[in-house]
C-alpha cells in the first residue's frame, strides 16, 4: 500500500546517497527547496512528471520510491 511518508523517507535516502541538497534536487525537477522538504516529510506529493524526473535522475525504480519493493 502506498504511503506518502514512505515515499518521503526513500526520496530523502536516495538524495542523500547521491550527495545532493534539497535545493539541488528542486532545481533539477523545477520546484523550490521547501517543496522538496514537504515531499520528504510526507506532507506533500508531486506530479507524475516530476516523479518520473526523480526516478530518472537517481536511476531508481518507481516501485522502490513508492515503497512497493525494496529493490532499487
Amino acid at each position: 500500500m502506498f504511503s506518502q511518508e514512505k515515499f518521503g523517507e526513500r526520496l530523502k535516502e536516495v538524495r542523500r546517497f547521491h550527495g545532493e541538497k534539497q535545493s539541488e534536487l528542486g532545481e533539477i525537477i523545477g520546484i523550490g527547496k521547501a517543496q522538496v522538504s514537504e515531499m520528504e516529510s510526507g506532507k506533500k506529493s508531486t506530479t507524475i512528471e516530476k516523479f518520473a524526473l526523480i526516478c530518472e535522475h537517481y536511476q531508481v525504480s518507481a516501485d522502490y520510491l513508492l515503497g512497493f519493493t525494496d529493490e532499487k
